[in-house]
């Protein structure tokens, strides 16, 4: 049974933009992060979320619908990226997972990764889609070395640069308590997975709380790139129609109030229904400083009666 979810996404320390895009939309949950010139990947990664988001839940079921999803994300991708010049070449990474009673269909393209938290374990579920993890799995790179690799961000696959990808499927059969982590590589590039691991320990209970560990955790060490965390977890019983944790997107509580705190280098960014939003917390300032001039010409004129 599917219990709580959460997302988080961040900018990170050093990129002006936020390419990536997730989509938390139970049973489906994905992380897509766009590459390419100027605003492409941020295009890419939007059009790839549009394409689950728009899904009727119609057609096949578990890894064969998330195939699909992922199809038809890529000939979105690839069509506009042919039909546009200003975004030619672009493209995303994709990992999507699909939550049907006790299973979990997973399908991936890229480096985006997907993580499994069981009873205190934290186990990598998928395989990255890059030149250096293919040095890895032939031997020619070690995983230390592969760490520091100067082209450990070039990705063999894509999503969105060819008419069609190779997606690799499979499934997970879960349990309750079993919690799942979907992530960008501004996470896992950053931090090892004895960090993930202990965040994750340290805050189960509070899945908001896991996920700004995390980003603050990444930023703290550099924050080199957009850093997206999803969670959800499988649970025994149906979960409340809405909690803290499921309505958290991008330094926004349930109620619209911010909930920033050491991860917010840049402004935060809001992602929604796969647009992009700015948070209200710039021009909550400016309307203070407007309120506060306008104070103090009142008192000058004052003083000169």
């Amino acid at each position: 049974m599917l219990g709580r979810s959460a997302a988080l996404s961040h900018a990170g320390r050093k990129r002006r933009h936020n390419e990536d895009t997730y989509v938390v939309q139970p049973p489906l949950f994905a992380v897509a992060d766009g590459m390419g010139g100027a605003n492409a990947g941020e295009v890419a990664s939007s059009l790839a979320a549009a394409a689950l988001q728009e899904t009727n839940g119609e057609g096949p079921n578990g890894e064969a619908r998330v195939a699909s999803l992922i199809q038809e994300a890529n000939r979105r991708v690839f069509r506009r990226a042919n039909e546009d010049r200003e975004v030619s070449g672009m493209g995303t990474t994709m990992t999507v997972a699909l939550v049907e009673d006790d299973h979990v269909a997973i399908g991936h393209v890229g480096d985006s990764r997907a993580y499994l938290f069981r009873d205190g374990e934290l186990d990598q579920l998928t395989d990255d889609h890059s030149l250096v993890a293919e040095l890895v799995r032939s031997g020619k790179l070690s995983p230390e070395e592969a760490e520091t690799h100067p082209q450990r961000s070039v990705i063999t696959r894509a999503v969105g640069t060819e008419p069609d990808v190779d997606v690799d499927t499979f499934s997970i059969e879960g349990a309750a308590g079993d919690l799942f982590l979907i992530c960008s590589d501004g996470l896992t590039d950053m931090v090892d997975e004895t960090t993930i691991h202990d965040a994750l320990e340290e805050n189960r209970g509070d899945l908001n709380a896991a996920a700004k560990a995390l980003v603050n955790a990444a930023n703290r060490v550099g924050g080199e790139d957009n850093i997206t965390v999803v969670f959800f977890e499988l649970a025994d019983d149906e979960p409340a129609e809405l909690t803290e944790d499921t309505a958290i997107r991008e330094g926004l509580s349930a109620d619209g109030d911010e909930t920033l705190d050491e991860s917010d280098g840049h402004p935060v960014v809001a992602v929604e229904e796969g647009g992009r939003r700015r948070s209200r917390a710039l021009p909550f300032l400016s309307a203070i400083a407007v309120l506060l001039i306008i104070a103090a010409a009142v008192l000058w004129l004052l003083d000169q009666l």
